[in-house]
């Protein structure tokens, strides 16, 4: 068990995160497109073991390295989230691709300094493909930097939302509006498409009902490689956030999509 006398810097807690994706990885690509027993939650999404032993394996190894840290997670019950460091984790982004056979589900993980998420990552283990983020430094693919397109104007920019269906009337309003005014839009890709916007192959992405597990990965690694995430009134995502989340490649093209849905 670690000495928890001493606050982890981000080199430390980046280290741990990149070791619990090399675990999720192995264990994710153990169930893809085997035979799996699939429920239905609360709110009618699907969950399968794999979630669940996957956020569980994740949740041993953090609090046997930092058993003051708090944890937030899809599967489990939330832990000690008043401490200065939350690690926040959904085992598997897109389970429903995953249960279909779709290469483009994802482990997210996060950690939270005193509020602000100062490490982010997003794993893709059937692609082999991992983006990791820190608060005040380069995003990484694969251990190499990667920047976002830079695209300025909506004409040019590619959209994509993972599904319509997440969206109620009026988000699915605000939605085609937005549309209207880019050059592409595509569906798909749940976590994946913020990794490809961090990659410069995505310009916009709009989606609604998400929660914290679903998000505060994505800001560091979207900051760190040049993009901007906020909620649909351009405010900070947080804990609190209502789920409503827009990325863009460029601050420009953040404010037109701002003003496209006001």
């Amino acid at each position: 068990m670690q000495d928890t006398t001493t606050r982890p810097d981000a080199d430390t807690l980046v280290r741990f995160a990149e070791g619990l994706a090399d675990i999720t990885d192995a264990m994710a690509m153990e169930y893809f497109r085997k035979p799996l027993d699939v429920e239905q939650k609360v709110d009618l999404s699907p969950v399968t073991q794999a979630d669940r032993m996957i956020e569980a394996a994740m949740r041993d190894r953090i609090t046997d390295r930092f058993p003051t840290h708090g944890i937030l997670g899809e599967e489990h019950e939330n832990a000690r989230l008043d401490a200065s460091h939350i690690w926040i984790l959904d085992p598997i982004d897109g389970t429903k691709s995953f249960v279909s056979g779709m290469p483009t589900f994802g482990t997210l993980i996060a950690c939270l300094a005193d509020g602000q998420p100062d490490v982010g990552l997003i794993s893709v283990p059937p692609l082999r493909e991992r983006w990791t983020g820190r608060r005040g430094g380069p995003t990484m693919l694969n251990g190499t930097p990667c920047r976002i397109s830079g695209c300025t104007s909506l004409a040019k920019a590619t959209l994509y939302t993972t599904s319509p269906d997440t969206f109620d009337a009026p988000g699915l309003a605000r939605f085609e509006t937005l549309s209207q005014k880019v050059a592409m839009r595509r569906f798909g890709g749940d976590c994946y498409t913020y990794g490809l916007l961090s990659s410069g192959h995505v310009d916009l992405v709009f989606e609604m009902n998400l929660h914290p597990y679903d998000y505060m990965a994505l800001i560091p690694v979207i900051e760190g490689a040049g993009g901007v995430i906020t909620d649909w009134q351009g405010n900070p995502l947080t804990i609190g956030s209502d789920g409503r989340v827009l990325a863009s490649s460029s601050h420009m093209l953040h404010e037109q999509a701002l003003r496209a849905i006001a």
